[in-house]
This record gives C-alpha cells, structure tokens and sequence, in this order.
C-alpha cells in the first residue's frame, strides 16, 4: 500500500525542498501539501479537522515563524506564541488522528550558549540558552519534550531533528528577518549592482557558524523518517564551522563583489561558536554532499534569477 506523506510548511525553505526532494527519490509519491491560506496551523480545529480528514501515514512538521538574529531579539513574543501554537496543534493533532509517524524539525539554537563543542545531542538542557533567540529556542524545546511525552506515553514514533544553519533556494533574503548567509548573499549582490565601496556587516565577523544546504536536509529528513524511530533527538548538519569573516569572503567572492568588507561590532555576534556533533546520524549511514562553497554557489544563481533584477 503507497505511504501517504503530509508537508506542513511545504512553502518555507525546508518544506519546499522537501517536496521536490521527495519527488525526485519517489516520482509517485502521494504527498499532500496545504499552504498557508488553506490550512491555519494556528487553528487547532482547522488543524485536528485536517488530519482526521486525510489520515497521511507519515507528517513532516517544517512549519514554524523562523528569522535572523534581529527578528529573534526584537520579536520574541511573536516567536515563542506562534510556535507554541503551532507544536501543540499538531503534534496533539497527529495522536488523536492515530499517524503513525511524525518528524518533528527542531533547531540547533535549543543547545546551550555554552556547549561543548562539537555540540552533542545529550548538551539539551545542560545550560543557558543564547539570550537573542531563547524564546524560539524554548519554544522548539517544548516541541522536542511532546515528541518525546507522546512516545513515552502513548508509544507514538514520534522523532525530533536538529539541523544546523539552513539556506538554499526558497531561503528568506530579506535584510532584516533574514538568516546570516542569504542576507549576505543580497548585501553584497546590491552593492556590486549598486557600484558600492563597501559593504557594512553586524558583529565582529568572529562568530564561527555551521552551515547546511537545505537539499542535503531534505535528503536526511528523508532518510530519517525511513531509518530511525528513538525518542533521544538527532544532530544533522555538515559537521564543519566558518567564521563570519571568511563566510563573508566566500560570498563575495561567489557574487564578484570587490569592495571593501567591514564589520560593526555595535551589532551583537551571538553564540561566538556553534557546531554540532554529527556522529549520530552518520553511523546510521548519513552524510551531506554537498560543500559550502557548491552550495553558496546554487542559493546565488536561484537568488539571480529569482530577486536578480
């Protein structure tokens, strides 16, 4: 019998490349994917009306209000409400419906400001949180201690996946509730269109970021939802760090920027270091493929043909 899969966020940046990932491993996969105006995740009976009317086999959860630095720090009830929501609907709506399978997408800013580098999965709850997103950080928590409840409790194959710094196609170039990489992709495309000699960045360019290509996510999810079923979450990310600095060479680089290339430490840098630990995932068999500066290169030519003009 053919496995009904539900995308829920199938227009954000993981959901999209989620939906063309499942179609290029499974052509005729049967994959429901409501958008916004369809479907009100906010809505709990929208929500619970929905999965009992199209019982899918397997739920993706990639829905969620997500942004930058900025948007977290200056948002913060905006981002911890939405999502509270959004969990809660879902996640107490695929029990009641009786799915069988739910993939939960959480966020590496769970981890604690302060943890052991490489960051392991067992660092949850080990410190404090990073200030600038702790309300989304808590709030993705939450979702990960439902998961986890649901399969105590009920015995529900509930799973909870960390990805590390997303971008790709279909990212968020928006200056202000952007994410580092896409952002810095659009800061320097102007400034090369817009003849500028310099490009002004926020922080001290020190902070050290892993970096994922959402297809390489996508494929994990994939593989994940197939491979593994245990309440203890799972780290997927490229298992490698970049400063800001050398990230925002690599860019400009990329885009033909030749200007010059100054950081403003009036802004705040964040957790000065964040790279998860991956060995989890790869002893299951998993690895991405692809590099940062391949992947820097297909996010700019879709930025071009997307946002170029």
């Amino acid at each position: 019998m053919e496995k009904k899969i539900c995308i829920l966020g199938s227009t954000g940046l993981v959901g999209s490349n989620l939906y063309k990932k499942y179609l290029e491993k499974y052509p005729d996969a049967n994959i429901l994917a409501p958008k916004r105006y369809s479907l009100n995740l906010n809505d709990w009976k929208e929500t619970l009306d929905y999965l009992l009317t199209h019982k899918p086999d397997t739920v993706f959860l990639c829905a969620a209000k997500v942004g930058g630095i900025k948007a977290n720090n200056d948002f913060k009830a905006s981002f911890i409400t939405e999502n509270l929501k959004i969990q809660t609907n879902v996640i107490e709506g695929c029990f009641l419906a009786g799915i069988k399978k739910l993939v939960f997408l959480g966020s590496s800013c769970i981890y604690p400001k302060h943890a052991e580098i490489p960051i392991k999965e067992e660092s949850l709850l080990s410190g404090y949180l990073e200030p600038t997103n702790d309300a989304y950080a808590i709030a993705k928590i939450a979702g990960i201690k439902m998961c986890q409840s649901y399969r105590q409790q009920h015995g529900s194959d509930y799973i909870s996946v960390m990805p590390s710094n997303l971008y790709g196609p279909d990212d968020n170039f928006d200056l202000n509730s952007g994410h580092v990489l896409p952002a810095l992709i659009r800061k320097f495309h102007e400034a090369k269109i817009e003849n500028k000699s310099e490009v002004e960045i926020w922080g001290t360019g020190k902070p050290m970021r892993e970096f994922l290509y959402v297809e390489d996510l996508a494929d994990a999810l994939i593989f994940l939802s197939e491979n593994y079923s245990d309440e203890r979450i799972i780290n997927v990310g490229a298992g490698e760090d970049i400063s800001i600095l050398d990230l925002s060479e690599i860019i400009a680089k990329e885009v033909g920027y030749v200007g010059n290339i100054r950081f403003n430490p009036d802004y705040p840098d964040g957790t000065m270091r964040k790279v998860m630990d991956t060995t989890r995932i790869n002893d299951l068999g998993w690895k991405p493929t692809t590099t940062l500066e391949e992947g820097i290169r297909k996010t700019y030519e879709y930025y071009k043909q997307k946002y170029g003009n």
